[in-house]
């Protein structure tokens, strides 16, 4: 056989036709534009039609695209990132266009004198107060009910991972599942069959025994996972060593996974912090303020904003009130949240180079 035979007259490639890297902009700029002609001509006035329309043209432009120039093995994985990326804004816009008309309403009587100020002998139907109140009563029953679930949640994460075994720990689990599930109405009527029992009033307390419930299973599932990811290495070497098993756990298990541990417990606010149905069950409400979480109606910032909802007609003083209440109420989720990110940043095992 000769050497001409076995020399490739060409140059070869493994690789087929590709899309440029501008070609998903372009798509999608068209499927916008399609689906606004295809709205304007079939007279469709919702936005979110159109939208959806976009969504389904530029899915289907993506595959036709991709299967003329390069394939259908590789327009199936086009189609795939397409499916991610329209699900992704599918959660996205609404979420963007709730905090966006959370904003241009509740900035309008949003300021200095509606924070620091009550209801006081304000009604409903007229201009002025404030939330002082209302964030008092928030702050104070959040913060008991995280002072009792906190400690009893990782207490009880500690004894599920470090110590749990039989049909204790499998009960336990079982009840920390089956809580997880609990509507948020359920444990404040618990709480209130109580109240009812002991012939008591309503109180800022109550509220906060109820969202400790709630806060609680969530305060164990979180530290649990926290406490399975310390590698075993650390524990073993500890015990090695001598160390006592509760020691170990101390000053090895908890440093290692405080971080983690500490986020937990953060979240588990914010998801708390919104909650009403117990708090209007248990808490009733109070225009003044009562900074006394033991005796009386207390307020709270979720609760303040169904009462001006529901007293607001849909517009007026109340309105506004509302929509200042809730922008308060998502910027100090907000504010928990960043706070757990920092504290997960700050606490994560340092790796050295």
């Amino acid at each position: 056989m000769s050497t001409a035979t076995l020399t490739p007259k060409g140059p070869s490639t493994l690789r087929g036709a590709r899309l440029p890297k501008w070609s998903p902009y372009a798509i999608a700029g068209g499927s916008i534009a399609l689906a606004i002609v295809i709205g304007l001509v079939g007279g469709l006035h919702s936005r979110v039609q159109w939208g959806l329309i976009a969504a389904i043209l530029y899915v289907v432009g993506t595959y036709g695209i991709a299967s003329a120039v390069e394939g259908k093995r590789q327009a199936r994985d086009r189609i795939a990132t397409s499916l991610v990326w329209v699900a992704f804004l599918l959660a996205v816009v609404p979420l963007a266009s709730l905090v966006w008309s959370t904003v241009v309403r509740g900035v309008k009587v949003l300021d200095l004198y509606f924070l620091t100020h009550s209801m006081g002998v304000v009604a409903d139907t007229e201009p002025g107060g404030g939330i002082y109140h209302a964030i008092l009563g928030t702050l104070e029953q959040v913060g008991l009910a995280t002072v009792i679930a906190a400690p009893i949640g990782v207490l009880t994460a500690i004894y599920l991972v470090e110590y749990g075994r039989g049909n204790l720990s499998k009960a336990i689990t079982f009840f920390v599942d089956v809580m997880t599930g609990i509507p948020s109405i359920v444990a404040g009527l618990f709480i209130l069959s109580l109240m009812l029992m002991f012939d008591m009033q309503p109180f800022g307390f109550a509220g906060s025994l109820a969202l400790a419930i709630l806060m609680m299973p969530v305060v164990v599932r979180s530290t649990e996972e926290m406490l399975k990811l310390v590698p075993n290495e650390l524990r073993e070497a500890s015990l090695a060593l001598g160390v006592p098993k509760w020691r170990t756990i101390l000053k090895v298990v908890l440093p290692t996974s405080l971080g983690g541990i500490t986020t937990g417990i953060m979240l588990s606010i914010a998801r708390i912090t919104g909650e009403t149905a117990p708090v209007l069950l248990l808490v009733w409400g109070n225009a003044f303020i009562n900074a006394n979480p033991f005796e009386g109606a207390q307020a709270s910032l979720p609760l303040y904003i169904y009462q001006q909802y529901a007293n607001s007609a849909g517009s007026g003083a109340a309105y506004d009130r509302a929509w200042a209440a809730s922008l308060t109420l998502i910027a100090f989720v907000m504010l928990l949240n960043l706070v757990a990110r920092g504290i997960a940043r700050w606490k994560a095992p340092k790796t050295g180079r």
